[in-house]
């Protein structure tokens, strides 16, 4: 059973919103979490597209939803909202899907014009799912990070900073969490 599962949102193969995913699961294992990462990208876009909510591919990620007490929603932003490709998942999943979980929005994007994506856009449908506890989200833009040629990203100072305080209360409301259970 995982501790937090974090949802790729990004359709791109050499995502960055993937790519601060990979760095956010590594610093919760390092905080004694088991954490795993489902991507959009690995269901077939008929049952996506088509909205086929009974169909077996999805069953593993809903149960992975289900026995967590955290999620991590990552997606780029484009024309102000976060992917419609996540906007099919999530709708594959129960209504009350983050009920008990504490959930913390990433997004990645072009410019700062964006930035009330996450609040405006991302953070009704989580609270649609029934988010209980749903943080402050953290938007990059791309000048503040990149993928560097190791496929790891290179983060600047500032957004660095924001990443580490979002993960310390992630993971200080999952283990306060896993306590009640």
């Amino acid at each position: 059973m995982p501790d937090i599962v974090l949802i790729a949102g990004s359709p791109v193969v050499s995502s960055k919103s993937a790519a601060l995913l990979k760095h956010i699961r590594e610093r919760l294992v390092d905080a004694g979490l088991d954490a795993v990462i489902i991507s959009i990208r690995d269901f077939p876009s008929e049952d996506l597209i088509q909205a086929k909510y009974d169909s077996p591919v999805f069953d593993e990620a809903k149960r992975l939803i289900a026995e967590a007490a955290g999620l991590v929603v990552a997606t780029p932003v484009y024309k102000a909202a976060y992917s419609g490709a996540l906007k099919t998942f999530l709708d594959i999943l129960p209504q009350y899907a983050f009920r008990g979980k504490t959930v913390l929005p990433i997004a990645s994007g072009g410019s700062p014009g964006h930035l009330l994506a996450i609040d405006y856009a991302l953070k009704p449908v989580l609270s649609a799912l029934a988010a209980t506890d749903l943080l402050q989200g953290v938007y990059v833009v791309d000048g503040q990070f990149r993928i560097g040629e190791d496929g790891r990203p290179v983060i600047a100072d500032e957004i660095r900073a924001r990443l580490d305080e979002s993960i310390t209360q992630l993971v200080a409301q999952v283990k306060a969490r896993a306590l009640l259970r």
